[in-house]
Parts: structure tokens; sequence; C-alpha cells
């Protein structure tokens, strides 16, 4: 009489060690020899203890007092555990394969998606900048105030609808957007409110995801105050230094205005400290604080 049972707690042993240390370990890196050798010792190992425990057991527990063949009885425990351990690994291998491939049919149809909505959002801005023609067209000429407003706003949607469609973009050409943005956003506030923007050292190899610091810019303006009894004051200063790119934002607030507020102009404080998340992670500092009136945040990135 021999006990089977115990066969499978070495060919979970096995398998664990095999799937989680060895295939990660020398499969997976192409190491096929190593991957060969430390399985064969491993099994060769697991079968001799699993050949010592049972004559034991047969011996002592179930008082089996027949000679065993210890040879026969290494033997197929080599057999089984071998059978096993590829029949258990082969099938978590297609299992696995299996839900991976199914991860990529979902991002594969995901991206498709997107695609699609890209190429659709690509129809409508053509539309819109005809329209932005047609309206210029209708306005008087005589009005050349009216004209050059939408002249800058049509610069300023082509920016953001085909320069930003890439990754990153060069800092030079952000920069040049935030002052075209900062025109243009005087043009809608009082003539009381006074805008300080200091722009220094820029690093022109530099590049940055687009439109994060505008996220700011836009706080500033639309938190900004508008007492006709003090200066309204809105202060932007950017430079860098070797890779690290420095801004600064402050304005003048409110008594019982909030500073911020989490979502700000379709994309939003919220957005901003995601964004940076991914795009800069670890590489990043965004600080805020609100004190004797005014709103300040600093922002710090390495841009490498």
């Amino acid at each position: 009489m021999t006990i089977e049972f115990c066969y499978l707690i070495f060919i979970t042993i096995d398998y664990y060690i095999i799937a989680y240390f060895i295939i990660p370990k020398f499969l997976q890196k192409r190491k096929y020899f190593y991957f060969i050798l430390t399985s064969i010792i491993l099994i060769a190992f697991s079968a001799l203890l699993r050949a010592l425990v049972a004559t034991q057991m047969n011996r002592y527990f179930f008082h089996n007092l027949q000679n065993t063949d210890f040879s026969t009885l290494y033997f197929n425990s080599i057999l089984n555990i071998t059978i096993w351990i590829q029949v258990i690994t082969i099938g978590k291998m297609i299992l696995d394969r299996m839900h991976n491939q199914q991860q990529l049919d979902a991002m594969e149809k995901e991206r498709v998606k997107n695609e699609l909505n890209f190429l659709k959002a690509q129809i409508n801005p053509h539309a819109l900048f005809n329209s932005l023609n047609t309206i210029y067209g209708y306005i008087d000429k005589s009005n050349q105030p009216a004209r050059n407003i939408l002249l800058q706003f049509s610069e300023l949607l082509r920016y953001q609808l085909y320069d930003c469609s890439v990754e990153k973009i060069s800092l030079e050409k952000e920069i040049d957007y935030i002052r075209k943005y900062i025109a243009f956003q005087q043009l809608r506030k009082e003539e009381n409110l006074q805008v300080h923007l200091e722009i220094k050292d820029i690093d022109s190899s530099l590049k940055i995801v687009p439109l994060l610091l505008v996220v700011l810019i836009e706080n500033a303006f639309k938190f900004v105050s508008s007492s006709t009894e003090k200066e309204n004051i809105i202060v932007i200063k950017l430079l860098t230094k070797g890779n690290m790119l420095h801004g600064y934002f402050s304005n003048t607030t409110e008594r019982q205005q909030p500073a911020v507020a989490e979502n700000s102009g379709g994309i939003g404080i919220t957005n901003l400290k995601r964004r940076l998340e991914l795009s800069y992670p670890n590489k990043h500092e965004l600080t805020s604080r609100n004190e004797n009136g005014f709103y300040e945040t600093n922002l710090i990135i390495d841009l490498r």
C-alpha cells in the first residue's frame, strides 16, 4: 500500500516555485538552459522527498511491512509530479494568454474609439474656423478692435486644436501662447486690472506638456478681485534654471471669495494635478497659499 495524497503537497509547492520564480527569472528572460536545469533539480528533489515520505508513511503509519522498491517509487514520483506540473503550468499559461488577449482586444477597441473621436473632432474645427472667417467678414471694417479680438481668439483656438495634439511642445511655443492668452484676457477685464508678466532665462531646448501653465493663469484671471477702491493685480513669473521650470502665479482676491475652484475652464485644478502626476511623476511640486489678500501658486517642474 502506498500513499498518494502527499503528491498534492509537492505538486502545489513545485508549481508555485516554477510559476512565480523560475519562469519569471529564467524563461521570460530567455535563459532556457537555467530554466530547464532548475526545473529538473526542483522536480528531482521533490520526488526524492515524496518517495522518502511515502516510504516512511507506509512503514510506520499504514504498517505496510512489505519491501517497497525505492527506485520504482522514486521514478513514479518524478513521472507523476512532472506530468501534473506540466498540465497545470500549461493550463495556467493558456488561461493567462486568453486573459491578456482579452485585455489587448479591449485596449484596441478603446484605441479605435479614441481615434474615431479624434477624427470626428477634427471635422468641427474646420467648420468652426470657417464660421469665424464668416463672422470676421461681417464685422464692419471700421470696427478694427472687434476684428483684432476675433483674430486673437482664432490664434488661441488654432493653437489648442492643432499645435497641442502632440505629447510635448516647445516651451517657447507654450510661452508665446501664454503671452497671447494673457493679452486676450486683458481685453475682457476692467481697466483697473494690473497684469505683471515676467518671463526670463527660458531654455529654448526644453519641451513641456501643452496647456498646463494656462490653467493657473486662467484661475488668476477668473478669481482676481474686482475692487473699485484698490488695485486689482495679477503677477505671473516664469523662468528656467537648468531643466527646472519655475512658475509663480499670484492674484488679489476678494475678502469672502474662494481663491480657487476645483473645476475651471473645463480643465480645472483637479485635472491639472492629475496630468502632472501622469506626465511628471515625482518630478513636480505644486503649492499654493492664500494670505494678505493674495492667492499665490508656485509650480516647479523638472522638464528632463
